[in-house]
């Protein structure tokens, strides 16, 4: 009956799993493609934080490397969010609005999405 339990905990993640500096895990799953798992209570920009950690500690990529969403949105519930370095891979109308300057094509650098995004979750305890 007790390992009725243990069960879920022996399954192995994947072998590529990666920690963001949020807590939250990021595989790549393809060339160009990073799946954020899912989380209960996170928000869009914590995946959007663990998408462009992944890309920059994982993958050694630049700060200006562009990022796209590529999950259509809405997302469903228990699902993650698969990001992309592709730009003819995004899912039309999924990336985020940004001001200024640079492409108006739902990207965003990886280095705004570490550094606008990331934040590191406190357990809370008693």
């Amino acid at each position: 009956m007790r390992l009725m339990f243990l069960a879920p905990l022996l399954l192995p993640l994947p072998a590529a799993a990666f920690t963001a500096q949020n807590g939250m895990t990021a595989v790549q799953t393809g060339p160009s493609e990073i799946t954020v798992l899912h989380e209960i209570r996170r928000g869009d920009t914590d995946y959007w934080c663990a998408a462009g950690d992944f890309v920059q500690r994982a993958m050694g990529a630049p700060g200006n490397t562009r990022l796209w969403r590529a999950s259509p949105k809405p997302r469903r519930a228990g699902d993650g969010i698969v990001f992309t370095l592709d730009e003819a891979r995004a899912a039309p109308g999924a990336g985020l609005s940004q001001f200024g300057s640079g492409p108006r094509d739902g990207s965003i650098p990886v280095s705004m999405a570490v550094g606008s995004f990331c934040r590191v979750i406190v357990p809370y305890s008693d």
